[in-house]
């Protein structure tokens, strides 16, 4: 039997991505007509990365950037998600084996403010650590949402 994959031996396997595609018909009634970027873990790592304390980013922004970066119409909703929770979780079993210089996937929310109950500890737990940065988090039934996020908005 094989040995799992660690979340950082999986945020380092690229599969030849970055790559970007024609979006097929059937995708274009959802996403439009153009080019989608299916961007690389690593990559979606970086700019989790590069958000200071006190800022926070959204995945359609990171979807922008990487739209932007590729010369493409849109970055993948889909994989740009997965790898944003891949990330996430390579760096809480980063921060759980000693480091200290990880990223801060708490200042990645989703789209309307809200944080992702799938990051490690749930949102409970990246409340706190938002909170511990000066942002107010609300609930708004059962999600968590940082209120006035758009005025803390970092740039990619």
């Amino acid at each position: 039997m094989s040995k799992r994959k660690s979340w950082t031996e999986k945020l380092k396997n690229s599969k030849d991505l970055p790559k970007v595609e024609k979006i097929t018909d059937k995708l274009s009634k959802r996403w439009g007509t153009g080019t989608v970027v299916i961007p690389a873990p690593m990559e979606v790592n970086e700019m989790m990365r590069r958000v200071p304390e006190g800022k926070l980013i959204t995945i359609n922004e990171i979807r922008v950037a990487l739209a932007k970066k590729h010369g493409a119409t849109i970055g993948c909703p889909m994989t740009t998600g997965i790898f944003a929770w891949i990330a996430a979780n390579a760096a809480e079993e980063q921060r759980q084996m000693g480091e200290r210089d990880i990223t801060p996937y708490w200042r990645t929310l989703k789209t309307g403010g809200v944080i992702n109950p799938k990051y490690p500890g749930g949102a409970e737990a990246q409340k706190k650590l938002l909170q511990k940065e000066g942002h107010t988090v609300i609930h708004k039934g059962k999600k968590c949402v940082v209120t006035g996020y758009e005025k803390s908005l970092a740039k990619l």
